[in-house]
């Protein structure tokens, strides 16, 4: 990942000197100087590199064992299964039991191949969230509340657009597209980070659904912009020509095989299952698979994978509801494991690159925790009569988690040189990092006080209009 201090590179120049542009080491954010693609002298992977690896599954699996043990326990409480994999995360990091930088660098190879990992991990941890939200939301259960949809068609652009003017004020080492990245990254929420506000019954289920649905959906909303930004920024630096083409391929393709693979893939597992040629443990792998499937070959043919996803997952969703919400279950369940490791090592990584934090990237982090998504929330509810308590308790849990780091990575992967490589992680770093414990301690507290203020509300009132029912995301790790 980038910005780790054990792991930063200069990119050498002509003169011989280093570059001052610190980008993205460890093995992650570039490849080794010089574009290393030798073998190892050895002829296998170094073993420092092997045995980092080894802690860190070791550890994660002693974590992920404690909090199962504990799981129920902490439900409803203060704290998240987010909070306690990335603390885990850190404390990795800053005792040295947990170092991919310094593998990374006694081993290049080793260092390319970790970096690897690390994005398949995270790329497939987010095509399955895409997948399984958008499938799960039913656009006819949605026509009774305008609610999310307001969220998503004015909140968030706006979000965006906030971000990016905010970013260029006070991230003044970033260029102007590099400032819409970081806005694009850090526009998706995760309901994880507010466990208690989208499960609680004492809340309206109008409040409850527009945020579930919100951050369900706005993930794969931002994809498309992200990806814009970062053909522009990489044409403003000169490092590809024809973004408006790449654009185009990215968000055209990756929306034709989603949709062939969604509505495929779906019609085929409805028909079978109908005629009972499936069981269900195999019906629920093939939900997996199609996720797969569509991110895979979007990606092959010059799509984007993510968009792919997201828009297979809401095409499979139409054409097998029937069995649509038996088979999503496993893939919830199963993606968990690759969302709570994430988040694990987010933790490790953000261990080195605190230090090189800047005021204004905590400033920019906490104004988007709050003006940048307040306002657009503020905005976008505007004329549905909502009451102002309503309206700041919708602007503050938009937390930002899971999403916003897989994004960061797909920026990373997607241009490995952009000069502001380092800033936009770093950005991403602080901000989530004090999304996951604000938000997280302060979900059940706020939902308590909000549930008694809307208790005084007139039953009749905007809030508790009746709404059709959209089935809630189960996850642990993002609920």
């Amino acid at each position: 990942m980038a910005g780790m201090r054990a792991g930063v590179v200069r990119t050498p120049r002509a003169d011989g000197r280093c570059d001052p542009r610190r980008v993205a080491g460890a093995g992650l954010g570039c490849r080794p100087p010089g574009g290393h693609t030798g073998t190892h002298p050895c002829g296998r992977v170094g073993r420092t590199t092997t045995l980092a690896a080894m802690v860190a599954l070791g550890l994660f699996a002693c974590v992920v064992f404690t909090f199962a043990l504990l799981s129920r326990r902490v439900e409803g409480t203060i704290v998240t299964a987010p909070m306690v994999f990335v603390s885990a995360g850190l404390v990795a990091g800053w005792t040295g039991l947990v170092d991919f930088g310094a593998a990374a660098h006694e081993d290049p190879v080793a260092g390319e191949i970790s970096r690897e990992v690390v994005l398949l991990v995270a790329e497939l941890a987010l095509v399955l969230v895409l997948f399984t939200d958008a499938a799960r939301i039913d656009p006819r259960a949605l026509r009774g509340n305008a609610l999310p949809v307001r969220l998503l068609g004015i909140g968030l652009p706006l979000t965006i657009g906030v971000g990016t003017v905010l970013g260029l004020v006070l991230l003044t080492e970033l260029e102007p597209w590099e400032c819409a990245i970081v806005a694009a990254v850090l526009a998706p929420t995760d309901a994880a980070l507010g466990q208690a506000v989208v499960s609680s019954p004492a809340l309206p289920l109008r409040i409850r659904q527009a945020l579930n649905v919100e951050s369900g959906l706005n993930d794969g909303g931002s994809v498309p912009f992200l990806m814009l930004f970062i053909a522009l920024a990489a044409a403003e630096e000169g490092l590809e020509g024809g973004w408006a083409r790449f654009a185009l391929e990215q968000i055209g393709y990756g929306t034709l095989i989603g949709a062939i693979a969604g509505v495929a893939g779906g019609l085929g597992l409805l028909r079978a299952a109908e005629r009972g040629w499936t069981t269900p443990v195999f019906e629920r792998l093939a939900v997996a698979a199609l996720a797969v499937m569509a991110w895979f070959f979007a990606n092959e043919i010059g799509g984007n994978g993510f968009i792919a996803a997201f828009v297979g997952g809401g095409a499979a969703g139409m054409a097998a509801r029937p069995v649509r919400d038996r088979v999503l279950e496993f893939i919830e369940d199963d993606g968990e494991l690759l969302n709570v490791a994430v988040f694990f090592i987010f933790g490790v990584f953000a261990a080195d690159v605190l230090a090189d934090v800047t005021w204004q990237m905590v400033a920019y982090g906490v104004l988007s925790l709050t003006i940048i998504r307040m306002l657009p929330v503020a905005v976008a509810v505007i004329g549905l009569g909502l009451r102002p308590a309503t309206i700041a308790f919708l602007g503050w849990f938009g937390p930002r988690g899971l999403a916003s780091i897989i994004l960061a990575l797909v920026v990373i992967d997607e241009q490995p040189g952009l000069t502001g490589l380092q800033g936009i992680f770093l950005v991403m770093t602080v901000t989530v990092l004090m999304s996951v414990f604000a938000h997280g301690i302060s979900a059940a507290p706020l939902t308590r006080r909000y549930a008694r203020v809307t208790d005084a509300f007139a039953a009749d009132g905007p809030e508790h209009e009746p709404v059709a029912e959209v089935p809630l995301r189960r996850r642990a790790g993002r609920l």
